[in-house]
């Protein structure tokens, strides 16, 4: 009987090989005849899509991040029609489904961190419900700040091994590197040009690093990283040579846009690292101010036609961030809660502001804005979380000490670096509710996390060879 029914066995499945094949050329037939050439490959390619997706997660997870805020997509239209964040973001959502339902490779934890960002995102939730202008604050909430939420949480999970700090390293470092590129070209062709001398990239398609102060944070985010590689000495001299190679066209770049913030974000930066080499504070002040000054220069920041030489006086663009400056402080005075609602500053700046000449405009403020729509109870939550990652980096910077991994110290300094660049770059850049800050929060949380769970198992480890 058992010979029998293998044999049965055997004997049937050709015939299910032949229905099953029969299923899938009917099926891709039926996706060309429905929705044309494409479907039928995209089809016959998911169970390989699928299969990278939950053995290359975290890589997908990092590439969307990347993405969305390098637009590297924007930066080369030519990317535009294959909607790469859209599948990145699919694909980074079933292998996070994945790894933490089925696989359970996935390990969520809490860390104090997150209780005060989630206390703010709360916040920012409420100050979008009480927003003048709600339909614009929900719109903004549904497309940046929920992505922001979750990516928070799943980037502090999921980045969790020496391997996947360096391919978020890397990986932010060449980003750098390819929008640098496209804005350092734009500039020595002439195209796109704001003002006639300001650098932006894809204006036309009214991208948002079309902005030269948003293209200035763009590229500031890479520099702290670069700064850790090139002030690393552990490194290899070709791999330091070759970023700073890199650091140069990313400085240039950031020179080409003439934005105050960024200049000031990079001095920032690389004042921090010059003060972990220079022990004299003297020279350390002679090397910035020398540094400052040539910047500027390059930077041709005279020549801008607002901000430049020719308004006598305060500038037209300094007087600007003023009144803007003063609005956002009688947006707070007028609801000392909430203020105006998130995304909400621009179209109140007519009803708050000192001065009017016809046209609204942007805050220029990290710190404005968040008092402007928040309120000062937002402005107070946001400032406890900044103070929160520093702590959480300081933590790390005692903990790394004890590893011999190089990478680890320099993943470190590099989030503390880019921690101070947001801090002073955010005097003139708005960018409290954009991704720089919440991808070094999110990092910093992995890494301590990281470096803690390290910590316990090899005291466990020499308790054992103790006993």
């Amino acid at each position: 009987m058992n010979t029998l029914n293998l044999s049965h066995a055997e004997l049937m499945s050709p015939y299910k090989l032949i229905i099953l094949g029969l299923l899938v050329s009917f099926t891709v037939i039926a996706l060309y005849k429905i929705a044309g050439p494409a479907a039928p490959f995209a089809f016959l390619m998911l169970p390989f899509a699928l299969f990278f997706t939950v053995r290359f997660s975290v890589i997908f997870v990092i590439l969307f991040i990347l993405f969305s805020y390098f637009r590297i997509h924007e930066a080369f239209p030519v990317l535009m029609p294959f909607k790469i964040p859209k599948l990145l973001a699919l694909a980074s959502l079933f292998g996070i489904v994945w790894h933490l339902i089925l696989s359970k490779k996935l390990t969520p934890f809490w860390h104090p961190a997150h209780s005060v960002f989630m206390l703010f995102f709360i916040w920012l939730t409420l100050c979008v419900m009480m927003a003048t202008n709600r339909a614009m604050a929900i719109d903004y909430w549904i497309s940046t700040l929920s992505k922001v939420m979750i990516m928070v949480f799943v980037i502090s999970w999921w980045v969790n091994t020496p391997r996947a700090f360096s391919i978020a390293r890397i990986g932010i470092m060449a980003s750098g590197l390819l929008i640098a590129f496209v804005a350092v070209s734009n500039k020595l062709n002439g195209i796109g040009l704001v003002e006639g001398t300001r650098v932006t990239i894809s204006r036309h398609l009214k991208s948002q690093i079309g902005d030269p102060n948003d293209l200035s944070l763009v590229l500031l985010f890479p520099v702290s990283f670069l700064c850790a590689e090139l002030f690393n000495n552990e490194g290899k001299f070709l791999n330091r040579l070759l970023v700073f190679m890199v650091l140069c066209l990313v400085v240039y770049g950031i020179i080409a846009t003439q934005s105050r913030g960024g200049l000031l974000g990079v001095m920032a930066i690389v004042a921090y690292f010059l003060g972990r080499t220079l022990k004299n504070p003297i020279a350390l002040i002679s090397v910035l101010l020398t540094g400052f000054s040539m910047l500027l220069i390059a930077a041709g920041i005279s020549d801008r036609q607002s901000g430049g030489a020719a308004e006598s006086g305060i500038d037209e663009s300094a007087m600007g961030r003023i009144y803007a400056w003063q609005a956002a402080i009688n947006m707070a005075i007028s609801n000392p809660l909430t203020g105006v609602g998130v995304n909400n500053f621009y179209v109140n700046y007519f009803f708050y502001s000192p001065h009017w000449d016809g046209k609204n405009h942007a805050v220029h403020s990290t710190w404005f804005q968040v008092l402007g729509e928040t309120g000062f109870v937002g402005i107070l939550l946001f400032a406890t979380l900044i103070a929160t990652i520093y702590r959480s980096l300081k933590r790390s910077g005692s903990l790394v000490k004890y590893y011999s991994e190089p990478n680890l110290l320099v993943n470190v300094q590099a989030l503390k670096g880019g921690l101070i660049g947001f801090v002073v770059s955010g005097t003139f850049l708005t960018q409290a509710f954009t991704w720089p800050i919440y991808i070094v929060l999110s990092l910093s949380i992995a890494l301590e996390q990281m470096l803690q769970t390290s910590s316990k198992s090899h005291a466990e480890v020499s308790h054992d060879c103790r006993r």
